[in-house]
């Protein structure tokens, strides 16, 4: 099967871009999940995330970037396996410009010329192991749906809560969301996925895509559309997977660190920790907690990890 690769990437940095977003949302506010600098920082993560695909993935068939109205200054745009996609080429003009991910991934499936079967990955998300199709999509073609066991299962939100209301702390943006479309699932279809999104590259399928965001959750995500920031009611794209998962297109998996590994940029040491648990996948991935000292170590690690030049580069 033909299988591409879908990438959101944004610079930050980029006076233009830059001068648009204050205009329309205001500054970053630091400290915050929905609108702190680390949603939108380029570390030329993408650049080392493309010479892991190059090395691990090469049978890979086309690589979509989304970007708004961005080109990185290192990408060579000749090579015809690289499309560039602008957001106004998949999302409707009420929602523009937009800053929200969550909002920009629900159009994923608009990517004209995708192929049935795509990956989906973050800049900050990166092949580590030769990797076969089978790795993300089964047999029958359907998509392999790689989720966190949580201990307590349905319960466990509900002890988030609780722990949260104790501390006199506020609840969690990204937990918030993607419990919020475990319930959504659950009232369509009476099932309840407590395991949550391993953070990591997934598999899609287009046809169940489109079906899950025009048609059955529709009235949701027509709603988060005006969402130019994060919102605590975002449609969160886990919504596919767990409807994929619900009507039986999906395989579900649970795993563990072996397989996908999250490194918190401000919190390990990233090659003792890669090292301890050698997984397929990982994501390195920037939060509100990051500093910019931390993220001073993540272009030096990724030059060490994969130092050849892909032939995506100028």
């Amino acid at each position: 099967m033909d299988i591409d690769l879908v990438y959101l990437w944004v610079d930050g940095n980029d006076p233009a871009w830059l001068a648009k977003k204050l205009a329309c949302t205001g500054a970053f506010k630091e400290g915050t999940e929905t609108d702190c600098k680390a949603r939108y920082e380029s570390n030329d993560e993408l650049k080392y995330s493309l010479r892991s695909a190059e090395k691990y993935v090469p049978w890979i068939r086309k690589i979509f970037i989304i970007t708004d109205n961005q080109i990185a200054v290192w990408l060579d745009t000749s090579n015809p396996k690289i499309q560039i996609i602008d957001h106004k080429d998949i999302m409707p003009e009420v929602c523009l410009p937009c800053f929200n991910s969550r909002v920009i991934e629900s159009c994923l499936y608009k990517i004209p010329n995708l192929s049935e079967h795509f990956l989906y990955a973050n800049d900050d998300m990166f092949f580590n192991s030769k990797l076969l199709p089978d790795f993300f999509f089964n047999k029958s073609g359907f998509p392999i749906i790689r989720l966190k066991r949580r201990r307590f299962g349905k319960m466990h939100y509900k002890m988030y809560c609780f722990a949260k209301w104790l501390t006199r702390k506020k609840r969690g943006n990204y937990r918030t969301a993607v419990h919020k479309v475990a319930c959504l699932t659950e009232q369509k279809f009476g099932k309840f996925y407590s395991g949550i999104p391993h953070h990591n590259i997934d598999a899609y399928n287009k046809h169940d895509f489109r079906e899950a965001i025009e048609n059955v959750f529709g009235e949701q995500a027509e709603k988060s559309l005006s969402h130019r920031l994060r919102q605590y009611d975002d449609l969160q794209r886990s919504v596919v997977s767990y409807y994929m998962l619900a009507i039986g297109h999906g395989q579900l998996k649970y795993i563990g660190r072996r397989e996908s590994l999250r490194i918190p940029v401000q919190k390990y040491h990233f090659m003792k920790f890669l090292f301890r648990y050698q997984p397929k996948l990982f994501c390195l991935n920037d939060s509100q907690r990051t500093t910019d000292n931390d993220r001073e170590r993540i272009k030096p690690f990724l030059e060490e990890l994969f130092p050849e030049k892909s032939t995506f580069e100028k």
